[in-house]
């Protein structure tokens, strides 16, 4: 395998009439219980999104439910929780990262008692951003009611509104399953006890290419694969997002780019772009998406997978078509789940 890989991914979720990432009260709303959307401005436009931290429950979630993913139980203690810190046997924990601030007491050799330090910290090797619209949008207040009950209904009031909405993300392939030791903030990922049962376990310790003279810990390859196949195809059944009940939306991808690159600049965040007199409206780049292709065409490992839902910007096929067709050495056009498919078969080669 070669050093240094990320899994790099844009994608564009298409909603209607939701509200997937509530910021708590809405305070312009003339109900005493109104509920705002989650919303930024940027160049005197708004934008609604979704945070990254709720993208990433759902992320988890769907691991959960269509992998048979074992999640790290989470610890409470006063007013601070963490996982289990064990990402032997927890794979969220490798792959989604974690902080456990802890200490033990031992006894030294004068018979004292003294307390450990025995922090582990884990950097997430999967990266994603806020899932945000991608052309400037409007939420509108819906007025809604209790009025089952006897009297008075009781109104509130939430934000709703309907978008193209883009995300990307990245995944550190040499980090899944790769572990370092060292008593250093942010590189203590393992306590002794685990990195013993690691390797009592398969694990192997490999050279740290960035550090000649430290070590890292390594689970087995096979393992390691799994775990980076089923974070790229859960995906294909991501759920998610506030008000599902009276709300529900698709959030799983219409749009989908992934591509393996020898570096970690994400290139294609550009690719869906607004336009109209208030930037109200989305299209796909196609342009920006060639040039993207030819800038860092050093930069990509193996083929660039393109998929796009059938009803959605179907104005684009004929023209993605032609893309595939122009750089057939290195791009590939379908469906979003055949082109995910097909992106985890490519990782199989390329997690040898």
């Amino acid at each position: 395998m070669e050093n240094n890989l990320k899994v790099q991914g844009f994608f564009l979720i298409d909603v209607d009439v939701v509200a997937l990432n509530n910021a708590g009260k809405n305070v312009m709303s003339h109900f005493d219980n109104g509920v705002a959307t989650k919303s930024i401005i940027k160049n005197g436009r708004t934008y609604t999104y979704v945070s990254g931290q709720a993208f990433r429950y759902w992320w988890r979630e769907a691991l959960q439910k269509n992998y048979d993913w074992r999640l790290s139980p989470i610890v409470r203690e006063n007013k601070i929780a963490y996982t289990n810190a064990n990402p032997i046997e927890y794979p969220d924990d490798d792959i989604f990262g974690y902080m456990r601030a802890a200490s033990e007491e031992e006894t030294d050799e004068k018979g004292k008692i003294k307390k450990k330090n025995i922090t582990v910290t884990r950097v997430s090797p999967l990266k994603n951003s806020a899932v945000v619209s991608a052309c400037a949008v409007r939420p509108v207040e819906n007025w809604s009611s209790m009025a089952r009950q006897e009297g008075d209904s009781v109104p509130y009031g939430k934000q709703e509104y309907s978008a193209v909405m883009k995300g990307m993300f990245s995944l550190d392939l040499n980090m899944v399953g790769t572990f370092s030791n060292y008593n250093k903030s942010g590189y203590q990922n393992l306590s002794d006890k685990l990195k013993k049962e690691a390797l009592e376990k398969g694990a192997v310790e490999i050279n740290d290419i960035f550090d000649s003279e430290r070590k890292l810990v390594r689970l087995p390859v096979k393992t390691r694969l799994q775990r980076t196949l089923d974070t790229i195809s859960a995906l294909k059944n991501i759920v998610g997002g506030a008000m599902q009940t009276n709300n529900m939306a698709d959030v799983t991808p219409k749009f989908i780019i992934l591509a393996t690159t020898s570096t970690g600049n994400h290139p294609f965040s550009h690719i869906a772009t607004s336009f109209g007199e208030k930037d109200e409206k989305v299209k796909l780049n196609i342009s920006a998406l060639k040039e993207v292709i030819e800038e860092y065409r050093r930069n990509y490992v193996g083929k660039i997978f393109i998929g796009k839902r059938a009803g959605f910007f179907d104005d684009d096929t004929n023209e993605l078509s032609e893309l595939q067709k122009e750089y057939s050495d290195i791009v590939e056009f379908g469906p979003v789940n055949a082109m995910i498919d097909a992106y985890c078969e490519q990782l199989k080669q390329q997690m040898k």
